[in-house]
C-alpha cells in the first residue's frame, strides 16, 4: 500500500470519532427523504390518491437533504471501507454495496422521474417497475442507517 494511502488511513483512525459522528449526522438526514418518499410518492400511488400538498418549508428542507446525500454516501462508505481494510466482513461488504447502489439512483432515475412516473403526471418512457426499483434502492439505505447509528451509540457508550 502506498505511503499516502497509509497516512490517510492513519489520519482517519485518529479522527474516527469525528468521521463516525459526521456520517451519522449526514446520513440521518436521509430519513427525511425516505419519509417524503413514503408519504408523497408511495402511499398515494398504492392508494390511488393525490399526494398531500408539500409545504414550502418542507420543499426547502428536501433540497438541503438532497445536497447532503453525496457527502453522506462518501463519509459512510469510508466507515465500511475502513472495516473491510482491517478484516473482511460480509455485513460491511453488503452494507457498502447497499450504500453505493445509491449512485445508480442518483444518476439513473432521479426522485423527480420516480414521482412523475408513479404519480402519472407525465408520459415518461420508463416502465413503472423501474421506478419501483429506484425506490427499493433508496430504502436499501435503512439497514446502513440503523447500523451506523447503532455503531455511534455503542461508541458513545464506551466514551463515558
Amino acid at each position: 500500500m502506498s505511503n499516502g494511502i497509509q497516512k490517510f488511513w492513519a489520519w482517519y483512525e485518529r479522527h474516527y470519532k469525528f468521521h463516525l459522528r459526521l456520517s451519522v449526522i449526514l446520513f440521518s438526514w436521509q430519513i427525511i427523504h425516505l419519509i417524503w418518499l413514503g408519504v408523497y410518492i408511495i402511499i398515494p400511488r398504492l392508494l390511488h390518491t393525490h399526494p398531500p400538498e408539500l409545504p414550502g418549508a418542507l420543499s426547502f428542507l428536501l433540497v438541503v437533504v438532497d445536497y447532503t446525500e453525496i457527502p453522506a454516501i462518501i463519509s459512510t462508505s469510508l466507515l465500511y471501507v475502513n472495516d473491510l481494510r482491517k478484516k473482511f466482513s460480509g455485513k460491511a461488504f453488503w452494507y457498502l454495496i447497499f450504500l453505493n447502489s445509491q449512485w445508480l439512483h442518483l444518476f439513473w432515475i432521479t426522485d423527480e422521474v420516480v414521482a412523475q412516473i408513479l404519480l402519472e403526471r407525465t408520459l415518461v418512457a420508463i416502465p413503472v417497475w423501474l421506478a419501483w426499483i429506484a425506490i427499493l434502492i433508496d430504502y436499501l439505505e435503512t439497514p446502513v442507517m440503523y447500523d451506523t447509528i447503532k455503531r455511534w451509540l455503542k461508541y458513545k457508550k464506551f466514551e463515558t
